[in-house]
């Protein structure tokens, strides 16, 4: 199926247009004080015209055999496109936590890093992070990698999210 650049789509998003709908699968993580664990998850792109992309992630926690036990985290933000392939990405989540990041795009490889983080009076302090994203065989890959309560950065969780068909 060929690709087509989005009706309506802003032009400073094209080279974005590729991360836009809905992409649904399965990820691991980990991290100190933390269980190993797995996870489904489902991110969606969007957009109305004006020159962002509006992100929503929730994810669930699964067993061996993919069934949920929890509901895991969610957020939600905006996705802006600036001069020479660099990227302003604002995140919000529920647990209080909000956060800044800016990075690079390179055709399908996205490279983020937090610029600032707010933490509400009652989260735990978020203290640094780095997001990759990239389209690996047709599916949306993505990695994070945290410093967060104290510790320090290290990789956490990582999915691979295949296209939902719409």
């Amino acid at each position: 199926m060929a690709f087509q650049i989005p009706e309506g789509l802003h032009p400073d998003l094209n080279p974005l247009a590729w991360l836009i709908g809905t992409w649904r699968g399965k990820g691991h993580g980990e991290y100190p004080g933390i269980e190993n664990f797995q996870f489904a998850q489902e991110v969606t792109f969007s957009h109305d015209g004006r020159p962002f992309l509006t992100y929503f992630s929730r994810s669930w926690i699964i067993d061996d055999n993919s069934e949920i036990i929890k509901t895991a985290a969610s957020e939600t933000g905006f996705w802006r496109v600036k001069p020479n392939n660099t990227l302003e990405v604002l995140i919000a989540h529920s647990t209080g936590i909000a956060e800044g990041w800016v990075g690079r795009f390179d055709g399908p490889k996205i490279q983020l890093a937090m610029d600032h983080a707010y933490s509400a009076p009652s989260a735990k302090s978020m203290e640094g992070g780095q997001r990759l994203y990239g389209l690996v065989e047709g599916e949306l890959f993505y990695a994070y990698d945290m410093a967060y309560n104290g510790n320090k950065l290290q990789a956490h969780i990582w999915s691979t999210l295949p296209r939902v068909q719409a």
